[in-house]
């Protein structure tokens, strides 16, 4: 046997094992459709998981949605129910495009991650040597509100990539912000918090930013912020493109990810949901308010928000989780190493968080007091979700992938996102 194997390495003849080769990169195959059973999931336990979806869109707890189950690449569950626009009569269907809101920030960190890999940065570099306007950060102090005035005391230390990826650089969230006052400034100030059809461009927002007030000084505390489309931005001046281009070239494109966008095609513009909200116990489409319901398909197109801004199905965002699941790489397309994703995954905010997660470089990361507490995956399952009501959710150590897309604001009631997430896992069979 061992001069035969000598003899076919000779020849250059290929002994194929469960990988094809590409060079000498592993080849792991594109999300394809397969039978619960071949992949170990319950094919019983998952009509309970579809009836209790069907009922939560029945008795009007949400007006539709998308779901996917997925498990060692294989996706074993895509249902779409309900409506995509009640008002027009329109049903949901698989290929249906949501706005998935925060669910953007995982893509920007990765792009953040992809340029590091390249050697241009350090994660503990100051954002200010890109962005001057950084330069010299202050903390909010006292606070008029009779005229938004404020005084300010000096941050202890400049914002790093590295706590604007993680959230801990003291940078607020405009319109959802927990605090009035940084609501009340960054109103005044004109800044764009999540969604806009006006003509501004992502530079021009970050830079108006950089001049407010922090809510403390960079490192001291978890604060949700903007600090993902301040990294939008960073990939523009690192990498020389658009931030949509470079997703678009380094991203979307090599992983055959052709639903995800920031202005939809004028082609797909019909595949996108509303939103919707509950009034007098009707569904209905949901007015402009600080956001304006039209985006991504109406205005001037020019603003990509690294926070909130994409849109995308379904069958994309598993294939954006499928990659990281194999390691940082789907189809012979290496996206990040190995070692990068891991780093991604660790606790890079210490105890700032506690609990049943802790917080990575682009997810939220489910800890041993997470599978403590049930029904969220086991130790190292990363999660994250949308403005909108979508969730999503992938497990390395069971290879599973869960995506629950929903498209409702100002509403109440939905028990959707816990319960599918807790039946998922209880779908196991092997």
């Amino acid at each position: 046997m061992k001069k035969l194997l000598l003899f076919a390495l000779g020849l250059g003849l290929t002994i194929h094992t469960g990988w094809t080769q590409t060079g000498s990169i592993k080849k792991s195959p594109m999300l394809s459709e397969g039978t619960p059973q071949s992949v170990g999931i319950s094919a019983e336990r998952l009509k309970k998981l579809d009836a209790m979806l069907e009922e939560s869109v029945n008795n009007g707890e949400i007006p539709g949605l998308v779901a996917l189950v997925a498990r060692n690449g294989k996706i074993v569950y895509h249902a779409a129910k309900g409506f995509a626009d009640v008002e027009g009569g329109k049903k949901m269907s698989h290929d249906a495009i949501f706005r998935i809101a925060s669910q953007t920030k995982a893509i920007t960190s990765t792009a953040v991650m992809m340029l590091w890999e390249e050697g241009r940065f350090r994660l503990d570099d100051p954002i200010s040597k890109w962005i001057p306007e950084f330069k010299n950060p202050q903390v909010i102090r006292n606070f008029r509100y009779a005229d938004t005035s404020y005084t300010t005391v000096p941050a202890d230390k400049e914002i790093t990539i590295r706590h604007l990826l993680t959230h801990t650089s003291g940078l607020g969230y405009g319109v959802i912000d927990g605090d009035e006052r940084i609501r009340m400034i960054y109103q005044k100030a004109g800044i764009v918090d999540l969604y806009t059809t006006e003509n501004i461009s992502i530079e021009e927002n970050i830079k108006k930013l950089a001049k407010l007030p922090l809510h403390h000084s960079p490192g001291e505390k978890y604060t949700y912020s903007e600090g993902l489309d301040v990294l939008g931005y960073f990939v523009e001046i690192i990498s020389g493109m658009p931030f949509d281009q470079f997703l678009r070239k380094r991203l979307f494109d090599p992983l055959g990810m052709n639903d995800t966008w920031f202005y939809l095609p004028d082609a797909k513009a019909n595949r996108l949901v509303k939103v919707q909200r509950k009034v007098d116990g009707q569904w209905e489409n949901f007015p402009v308010t600080f956001y304006d319901p039209q985006y991504p398909i109406t205005g001037n197109k020019r603003f990509f928000s690294g926070g909130a801004g994409l849109s995308s199905t379904a069958k994309d965002y598993a294939t954006f989780l499928q990659m990281y699941l194999n390691g940082g790489e789907l189809n012979g397309v290496r996206i990040l190493s190995r070692s990068t994703v891991e780093t991604i995954m660790k606790n890079q905010v210490g105890d700032l968080w506690s609990g049943a997660k802790h917080y990575g470089l682009a997810f939220g990361v489910v800890t041993e007091a997470g599978v403590a507490e049930g029904g969220i995956g086991s130790e190292g399952t990363f999660d994250w979700g949308g403005y909108f009501n979508t969730q999503y959710f992938a497990d390395p150590q069971e290879k599973v992938i869960g995506i629950l897309l929903k498209q409702t604001s100002q509403t109440s009631g939905d028990q959707t996102g816990w319960r599918f997430r807790q039946m998922v896992f209880t779908l196991l069979d092997d």
